[in-house]
Protein backbone atom coordinates (compact mmCIF):
# COMPACT_ATOMS: atom_id res chain seq x y z
CA UNK A 1 0.00 0.00 0.00
CA UNK A 2 1.05 3.71 -0.90
CA UNK A 3 0.72 5.14 2.67
CA UNK A 4 0.71 8.16 1.36
CA UNK A 5 -1.49 7.69 -1.29
CA UNK A 6 -4.28 5.82 1.16
CA UNK A 7 -3.62 9.06 3.85
CA UNK A 8 -4.48 11.99 0.97
CA UNK A 9 -7.76 9.89 0.31
CA UNK A 10 -8.18 9.36 3.73
CA UNK A 11 -8.31 13.49 4.15
CA UNK A 12 -10.06 14.02 0.92
CA UNK A 13 -13.10 12.13 1.50
CA UNK A 14 -13.49 13.05 5.15
CA UNK A 15 -13.41 16.43 3.71
CA UNK A 16 -15.96 15.86 0.86
CA UNK A 17 -18.20 12.94 2.74
CA UNK A 18 -18.13 11.45 -0.83
CA UNK A 19 -15.75 8.68 -2.09
CA UNK A 20 -16.92 9.84 -5.76
CA UNK A 21 -16.29 13.60 -5.18
CA UNK A 22 -12.96 12.69 -3.01
CA UNK A 23 -12.08 10.31 -6.72
CA UNK A 24 -12.86 13.53 -8.66
CA UNK A 25 -10.95 15.88 -6.50
CA UNK A 26 -7.37 13.23 -6.90
CA UNK A 27 -8.78 11.91 -10.31
CA UNK A 28 -9.07 8.63 -9.14
CA UNK A 29 -11.36 6.02 -9.47
CA UNK A 30 -13.80 5.92 -7.14
CA UNK A 31 -12.92 1.79 -6.53
CA UNK A 32 -9.15 2.92 -6.18
CA UNK A 33 -9.96 5.18 -3.08
CA UNK A 34 -12.39 2.76 -1.57
CA UNK A 35 -9.51 0.28 -1.94
CA UNK A 36 -6.92 2.95 -0.70
CA UNK A 37 -9.43 3.54 2.61
CA UNK A 38 -10.07 -0.25 3.39
CA UNK A 39 -6.30 -0.49 3.64
CA UNK A 40 -5.93 2.19 5.84
CA UNK A 41 -8.57 0.88 7.82
CA UNK A 42 -6.91 -2.62 7.74
CA UNK A 43 -3.24 -1.41 8.88
CA UNK A 44 -4.44 0.60 11.36
CA UNK A 45 -7.25 -1.93 13.17
CA UNK A 46 -9.66 0.92 13.04
CA UNK A 47 -12.89 1.42 11.29
CA UNK A 48 -12.40 5.20 10.20
CA UNK A 49 -16.31 6.28 8.35
CA UNK A 50 -19.21 5.27 9.47
CA UNK A 51 -21.16 4.24 5.88
CA UNK A 52 -24.76 4.25 5.44
CA UNK A 53 -26.55 4.39 2.37
CA UNK A 54 -27.14 7.97 2.82
CA UNK A 55 -24.50 9.29 4.40
CA UNK A 56 -20.86 9.01 5.55
CA UNK A 57 -19.32 10.10 8.56
CA UNK A 58 -15.77 10.12 10.77
CA UNK A 59 -15.68 7.54 13.55
CA UNK A 60 -14.10 8.33 16.68
CA UNK A 61 -10.93 7.33 15.29
CA UNK A 62 -11.73 8.67 12.17
CA UNK A 63 -11.96 12.04 13.64
CA UNK A 64 -8.75 11.83 16.06
CA UNK A 65 -6.70 10.15 12.83
CA UNK A 66 -7.73 13.05 10.29
CA UNK A 67 -6.57 15.89 12.77
CA UNK A 68 -3.29 14.56 12.68
CA UNK A 69 -3.58 13.58 8.75
CA UNK A 70 -4.33 16.71 8.09
CA UNK A 71 -1.21 18.68 9.97
CA UNK A 72 1.12 15.99 8.14
CA UNK A 73 0.14 16.76 4.73
CA UNK A 74 -0.14 20.85 5.95
CA UNK A 75 3.46 20.24 6.98
CA UNK A 76 4.65 18.19 3.80
CA UNK A 77 2.66 20.90 1.52
CA UNK A 78 5.41 23.52 3.14
CA UNK A 79 8.22 21.07 3.07
CA UNK A 80 7.83 21.02 -0.63
CA UNK A 81 7.14 24.71 -1.40
CA UNK A 82 10.27 25.69 0.96
CA UNK A 83 12.17 24.24 -1.81
CA UNK A 84 10.40 25.24 -4.70
CA UNK A 85 10.05 28.02 -7.00
CA UNK A 86 6.36 28.35 -5.57
CA UNK A 87 8.38 30.26 -2.38
CA UNK A 88 8.60 33.55 -4.76
CA UNK A 89 4.32 34.02 -4.05
CA UNK A 90 1.96 34.21 -0.68
CA UNK A 91 -0.46 31.42 -1.43
CA UNK A 92 -2.56 28.60 0.33
CA UNK A 93 -4.37 27.95 3.26
CA UNK A 94 -3.37 30.34 6.41
CA UNK A 95 -4.63 29.12 9.69
CA UNK A 96 -4.86 31.74 12.04
CA UNK A 97 -5.69 32.12 15.79
CA UNK A 98 -6.56 35.71 17.55
CA UNK A 99 -8.80 36.60 20.73
CA UNK A 100 -12.25 37.04 20.60
CA UNK A 101 -12.68 41.01 20.95
CA UNK A 102 -9.44 42.22 19.02
CA UNK A 103 -10.09 39.69 16.46
CA UNK A 104 -13.58 40.40 15.94
CA UNK A 105 -12.93 44.28 16.33
CA UNK A 106 -9.87 45.16 14.08
CA UNK A 107 -8.46 41.68 12.51
CA UNK A 108 -11.99 41.03 10.92
CA UNK A 109 -11.88 44.00 9.02
CA UNK A 110 -7.95 44.12 8.20
CA UNK A 111 -8.74 40.51 6.82
CA UNK A 112 -10.42 42.09 3.53
CA UNK A 113 -7.89 43.86 2.86
CA UNK A 114 -5.52 41.33 3.34
CA UNK A 115 -6.90 38.69 0.85
CA UNK A 116 -7.65 41.05 -2.12
CA UNK A 117 -4.04 42.19 -1.71
CA UNK A 118 -2.59 38.60 -1.60
CA UNK A 119 -5.74 36.49 -4.36
CA UNK A 120 -3.53 32.90 -3.61
CA UNK A 121 -3.99 32.89 0.27
CA UNK A 122 -7.22 31.66 1.97
CA UNK A 123 -7.19 32.36 5.37
CA UNK A 124 -9.00 30.40 8.26
CA UNK A 125 -9.52 32.44 10.89
CA UNK A 126 -10.27 31.04 14.83
CA UNK A 127 -11.52 33.80 17.26
CA UNK A 128 -10.83 32.43 20.98
CA UNK A 129 -10.15 33.69 24.62
CA UNK A 130 -8.84 30.05 25.37
CA UNK A 131 -5.71 29.28 24.99
CA UNK A 132 -4.51 27.21 22.20
CA UNK A 133 -0.68 25.12 21.87
CA UNK A 134 -0.22 26.44 18.07
CA UNK A 135 1.61 23.58 16.76
CA UNK A 136 -0.71 20.67 18.62
CA UNK A 137 -3.56 22.80 17.01
CA UNK A 138 -2.20 23.15 13.85
CA UNK A 139 -2.27 27.11 13.67
CA UNK A 140 0.49 28.84 11.09
CA UNK A 141 0.37 32.07 13.10
CA UNK A 142 -1.43 33.97 16.24
CA UNK A 143 -2.30 37.43 17.40
CA UNK A 144 -1.76 37.37 20.84
CA UNK A 145 -1.91 40.14 23.57
CA UNK A 146 0.18 40.50 26.54
CA UNK A 147 3.88 38.87 27.80
CA UNK A 148 4.98 35.94 26.13
CA UNK A 149 6.13 32.73 28.03
CA UNK A 150 6.56 30.42 25.63
CA UNK A 151 9.91 30.02 23.82
CA UNK A 152 8.89 27.37 21.22
CA UNK A 153 7.28 30.24 19.56
CA UNK A 154 8.84 32.93 17.45
CA UNK A 155 7.59 36.31 17.96
CA UNK A 156 7.55 39.67 16.48
CA UNK A 157 5.96 42.79 18.01
CA UNK A 158 3.26 44.68 15.92
CA UNK A 159 2.31 47.52 18.45
CA UNK A 160 1.89 48.61 22.14
CA UNK A 161 -1.06 48.12 23.84
CA UNK A 162 -2.45 50.55 26.58
CA UNK A 163 -4.69 49.88 29.11
CA UNK A 164 -7.20 52.28 30.44
CA UNK A 165 -9.40 52.73 33.45
CA UNK A 166 -12.65 54.84 32.36
CA UNK A 167 -16.16 55.39 32.91
CA UNK A 168 -19.42 57.52 31.83
CA UNK A 169 -19.62 61.44 32.40
CA UNK A 170 -22.62 60.13 33.87
CA UNK A 171 -20.70 58.31 36.38
CA UNK A 172 -18.18 60.40 37.41
CA UNK A 173 -20.68 63.18 37.66
CA UNK A 174 -22.61 60.78 40.28
CA UNK A 175 -20.02 59.58 42.09
CA UNK A 176 -16.23 61.56 41.41
CA UNK A 177 -13.11 60.63 40.08
CA UNK A 178 -10.77 58.76 41.82
CA UNK A 179 -7.35 61.00 42.64
CA UNK A 180 -5.56 57.79 44.07
CA UNK A 181 -6.08 54.41 42.89
CA UNK A 182 -7.08 53.09 46.17
CA UNK A 183 -9.96 55.03 45.79
CA UNK A 184 -11.28 53.23 43.90
CA UNK A 185 -12.37 50.48 46.75
CA UNK A 186 -15.06 53.00 47.48
CA UNK A 187 -16.48 52.47 43.74
CA UNK A 188 -18.37 50.55 41.51
CA UNK A 189 -15.73 48.11 39.12
CA UNK A 190 -16.68 45.92 36.47
CA UNK A 191 -14.05 43.17 36.28
CA UNK A 192 -12.90 40.78 33.21
CA UNK A 193 -13.11 37.39 34.85
CA UNK A 194 -11.41 35.79 31.76
CA UNK A 195 -7.98 37.21 33.69
CA UNK A 196 -6.21 35.90 36.68
CA UNK A 197 -7.15 37.92 39.61
CA UNK A 198 -10.18 39.82 38.17
CA UNK A 199 -10.75 41.78 41.08
CA UNK A 200 -6.91 42.71 41.29
CA UNK A 201 -6.34 45.68 39.47
CA UNK A 202 -2.04 46.65 38.80
CA UNK A 203 -0.89 49.99 39.02
CA UNK A 204 2.71 51.48 39.88
CA UNK A 205 3.44 54.15 42.25
CA UNK A 206 5.32 57.40 41.24
CA UNK A 207 8.45 56.08 41.85
CA UNK A 208 7.57 52.88 39.98
CA UNK A 209 6.98 50.29 42.85
CA UNK A 210 3.73 47.82 41.85
CA UNK A 211 0.49 48.69 43.42
CA UNK A 212 -2.55 46.21 43.56
CA UNK A 213 -6.29 47.60 44.63
CA UNK A 214 -9.23 44.97 45.18
CA UNK A 215 -11.65 46.48 43.50
CA UNK A 216 -15.15 45.59 43.92
CA UNK A 217 -18.67 45.67 42.02
CA UNK A 218 -21.78 43.84 40.84
CA UNK A 219 -20.45 43.00 37.42
CA UNK A 220 -18.36 40.47 35.92
CA UNK A 221 -18.46 39.25 32.31
CA UNK A 222 -15.59 36.92 30.17
CA UNK A 223 -15.61 39.53 27.26
CA UNK A 224 -14.29 43.39 27.41
CA UNK A 225 -17.19 44.26 25.20
CA UNK A 226 -19.36 43.08 27.76
CA UNK A 227 -18.26 45.29 30.23
CA UNK A 228 -17.66 48.37 27.82
CA UNK A 229 -21.30 48.30 27.10
CA UNK A 230 -22.11 48.30 30.98
CA UNK A 231 -19.87 51.23 31.48
CA UNK A 232 -21.37 53.35 28.70
CA UNK A 233 -24.31 52.52 30.79
CA UNK A 234 -22.87 54.08 34.10
CA UNK A 235 -22.69 50.52 35.82
CA UNK A 236 -19.08 51.74 37.13
CA UNK A 237 -15.35 51.76 36.12
CA UNK A 238 -13.70 49.48 33.42
CA UNK A 239 -9.89 48.41 33.13
CA UNK A 240 -9.73 47.23 29.61
CA UNK A 241 -6.83 47.94 26.96
CA UNK A 242 -7.91 51.05 24.36
CA UNK A 243 -8.32 48.80 21.28
CA UNK A 244 -11.96 48.30 22.96
CA UNK A 245 -12.59 51.52 24.66
CA UNK A 246 -10.49 53.97 21.88
CA UNK A 247 -13.03 54.96 20.16
CA UNK A 248 -15.43 55.64 22.88
CA UNK A 249 -12.28 57.49 24.41
CA UNK A 250 -12.36 59.59 21.28
CA UNK A 251 -15.99 60.50 21.05
CA UNK A 252 -16.25 61.81 24.78
CA UNK A 253 -18.51 58.81 25.56
CA UNK A 254 -15.78 57.44 28.39
CA UNK A 255 -13.14 59.20 30.40
CA UNK A 256 -9.93 58.14 31.29
CA UNK A 257 -8.92 58.48 35.27
CA UNK A 258 -5.39 57.42 36.97
CA UNK A 259 -3.32 57.51 34.16
CA UNK A 260 -0.41 58.32 35.31
CA UNK A 261 -0.44 55.15 37.48
CA UNK A 262 -1.21 52.49 34.38
CA UNK A 263 1.70 50.46 33.94
CA UNK A 264 1.51 50.22 30.04
CA UNK A 265 4.32 47.08 29.45
CA UNK A 266 1.57 45.43 27.57
CA UNK A 267 2.13 44.28 23.73
CA UNK A 268 0.58 42.96 20.16
CA UNK A 269 2.53 40.13 19.01
CA UNK A 270 2.44 37.80 16.36
CA UNK A 271 3.50 34.51 16.98
CA UNK A 272 4.44 31.20 14.80
CA UNK A 273 6.11 28.14 15.44
CA UNK A 274 10.08 27.69 15.66
CA UNK A 275 10.07 24.30 13.94
CA UNK A 276 7.49 25.65 10.90
CA UNK A 277 9.19 27.24 7.75
CA UNK A 278 8.44 30.55 7.54
CA UNK A 279 6.33 30.28 4.61
CA UNK A 280 5.41 33.43 2.41
CA UNK A 281 1.77 33.18 3.46
CA UNK A 282 3.12 33.65 6.93
CA UNK A 283 6.01 36.19 6.50
CA UNK A 284 3.32 38.20 4.54
CA UNK A 285 0.56 37.94 6.67
CA UNK A 286 3.03 38.91 9.52
CA UNK A 287 4.05 42.08 7.75
CA UNK A 288 0.62 43.38 6.94
CA UNK A 289 -0.41 42.94 10.33
CA UNK A 290 2.60 45.38 11.20
CA UNK A 291 1.97 47.89 8.92
CA UNK A 292 -2.09 47.84 9.54
CA UNK A 293 -1.74 48.44 13.78
CA UNK A 294 1.86 49.55 14.05
CA UNK A 295 4.30 51.33 15.34
CA UNK A 296 1.27 53.54 17.29
CA UNK A 297 -1.84 51.73 16.64
CA UNK A 298 -5.04 53.87 15.01
CA UNK A 299 -7.32 53.56 17.92
CA UNK A 300 -5.24 55.50 19.65
CA UNK A 301 -4.71 58.55 17.67
CA UNK A 302 -6.86 61.68 18.64
CA UNK A 303 -8.71 62.81 15.95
Amino acid sequence: MDRLAAIKAFVKVAETQSFSAAARGLRASKSVISRQIASLEAELGARLFHRTTRSMTLTEAGRSYFDRASRILADLEEANLSVSQLQSAPRGRLRVNAPMSFGFLHLAPALADFLFRYPEVEVDITLTDRFIDLVDEGFDVAVRIGSLEDSSLVARKLASIRRAICASPAYLKARGAPTSPDDLKTHDCLCNSNVPLAREWRFITSDGRPWQVEVRGRLSANNGDTLKVAALKGLGFVNLPTFIVGSDLQAGKLVTVLDKFIAQDMTLNAVYPHSRHLSPKVRAFVDFLAERFGPRPYWDLIE
